[in-house]
């Protein structure tokens, strides 16, 4: 599968899910906590807040905030590390499965509804 998109397409489809995204009720995410929530799901276990601090260039204080944000909505949750009881683990949850899952699916139906509509050359 090749993708050919230019910026302005690429715009366009991520235009279009972000729009569905708030067309729902689901969370409204910033930039940060989609970051940190995709990294999370996305990369391998196991993650602290100085892990993801450096793995997105982000301040700690910054993760946290986005963490408390996260957790409230129930995406993400803190559990005690027990192998290093100074160490907090951040944990993915179902309710957060389930948010991404869904919104893999907006971006994939933005992607078939651009298909559809001829491109300029």
């Amino acid at each position: 599968m090749g993708v050919d998109l230019k910026a302005v397409q690429a715009l366009d489809l991520w235009r279009g899910a972000i729009v569905e995204s708030v067309r729902r009720d689901a969370p409204d995410l910033s930039a940060r906590q989609m970051a940190l929530l995709l990294t999370v799901y996305l990369t391998p276990p196991p993650h602290t807040v100085r892990g993801l601090s450096a793995s997105l260039n982000v301040s700690k204080p910054a993760i946290t905030r986005a963490l408390d944000r996260l957790s409230e909505f129930g995406l993400l949750k803190r559990k005690q590390d027990e192998a290093d009881r100074r160490s907090v683990l951040i944990q993915r949850t179902v309710k957060g499965s389930v948010f991404l899952r869904e919104f893999g699916d907006i971006i994939v139906a933005a992607a078939q509804e651009a298909e559809k509509v001829p491109r300029e050359t």
